[in-house]
């Protein structure tokens, strides 16, 4: 079993570096090190999803320093500075929408942005083998889209079809290189679709919700019958900390939900979930879904075979479907302030743009 005493989390204040750093900060759990937080604080990066953390972790077991892994120099003073043994790369641009408004932003994050990540841990940690790691968080769109039958194996074919897909196959073969290459000890997961508290309300199941909830329209893609497998947050940061302490260097592992939701079916349950909390009548919220203009590359259907991460280490789902959106609903419902401070103007642009204008 590995083990890391500085662990530099990039892109630790989005949704899934968040959950993470949560996970590993938690009491009782077996992470015993410090944890330094590299974020540039975009539009989805939120400092507020930390506060309790900071309060009683800052100075101590967690630090937060604001950059840009575009930034080398300040990648290889936080290395040298913290002693870095172990990086977990979630910093990425990763919304497809805004991918296909504005790519050179997915390029310049994901790409370039690795690139340097990787070249600072190459450079600190020299020839080193033992007691030091690169972990890269991908996702299941660089395998392209599935028909009705099968999965997506850590086997299976690149195939992205988007500009953010694009650029996180990039970000992939790049890791990969730096292993076979220079010798980085590295391991690599592709995950699913994630969903749960302190998502930023552009994916599907927080901006539903949040829409419900103003009595906005509720924009479907299509048909609405896109299928996605479904990964709840909290399992997804518990498979990480099973990929770094006990994967094989050199692997990659997938991480899914094993479990398929067309979009459509999804929004229906998500309504009658809020209306059930809320009072708020389900016809009348029915009665908003509209159904818009498909996005360009729209992928049909994702699943995972997460076999090899399930035979290899101890990991397995503990949140069934129904728990993890009830407890995700539940969240944003409790969390007035949160969604307040980050339904910015920024971000209402954002919606009139790509959703109320369609």
């Amino acid at each position: 079993m590995r083990s890391c005493k500085n662990l530099l989390v990039s892109g630790g204040a989005g949704f899934i570096g968040v959950n993470f750093i949560r996970l590993l900060l938690s009491p009782g759990h077996a992470f015993s090190g410090r944890i330094i937080n590299l974020d540039a604080l975009t539009y989805a990066g939120n400092l507020m999803s930390l506060e309790d953390i900071a309060a009683r972790h800052a100075g101590r077991r967690y630090f937060f320093e604001l950059g840009d892994i575009g930034n080398f120099e300040q990648l290889l003073s936080i290395f040298t500075c913290y002693e870095i043994d172990t990086v977990v790369h979630f910093a990425a641009e990763s919304h497809v929408d805004r991918s296909i408004a504005g790519p050179e932003a997915f390029i310049r994050t994901n790409v370039l942005g690795t690139f340097r990540l990787l070249e600072a841990a190459r450079q600190y940690w020299g020839s080193k083998q033992e007691g030091v790691l690169f972990h890269h968080i991908s996702t299941d769109e660089v395998y392209g889209s599935l028909g009705e039958t099968g999965y997506f194996t850590e086997k299976s074919p690149y195939d992205p079809r988007s500009p953010y897909s694009a650029s996180k196959a990039s970000s992939d073969h790049l890791v990969m290189a730096y292993h076979h290459t220079y010798g980085l000890p590295v391991t690599l997961s592709n995950c699913s679709n994630n969903y749960g508290p302190y998502q930023f309300p552009e994916k599907l199941i927080p901006l539903m919700i949040l829409r419900m909830l103003s009595g906005k329209a509720l924009p479907v893609y299509g048909d609405g019958k896109n299928i996605r497998d479904w990964l709840y947050v909290e399992d997804h940061a518990s498979a990480l900390w099973a990929i770094i302490t006990g994967g094989r260097t050199g692997e990659k592992y997938n991480i899914g939900g094993e479990n398929e939701w067309d979009n459509i079916s999804l929004l229906h349950s998500l309504i009658a979930l809020v209306s059930g909390k809320t009072g708020i009548d389900a016809a009348a919220i029915e009665a908003t879904i509209t159904f818009v203009k498909d996005r360009p590359g729209h992928d049909r259907r994702y699943a995972i075979d997460c076999s090899k991460l399930k035979g290899e280490l101890p990991w397995k789902q503990s949140v069934d479907f129904e728990t993890g959106l009830a407890k995700t609903v539940d969240w944003y419902l409790a969390h007035p302030q949160w969604i307040a401070q980050i339904q910015r103007e920024k971000y209402q642009q954002w919606l009139k743009k790509n959703y109320d204008a369609r």
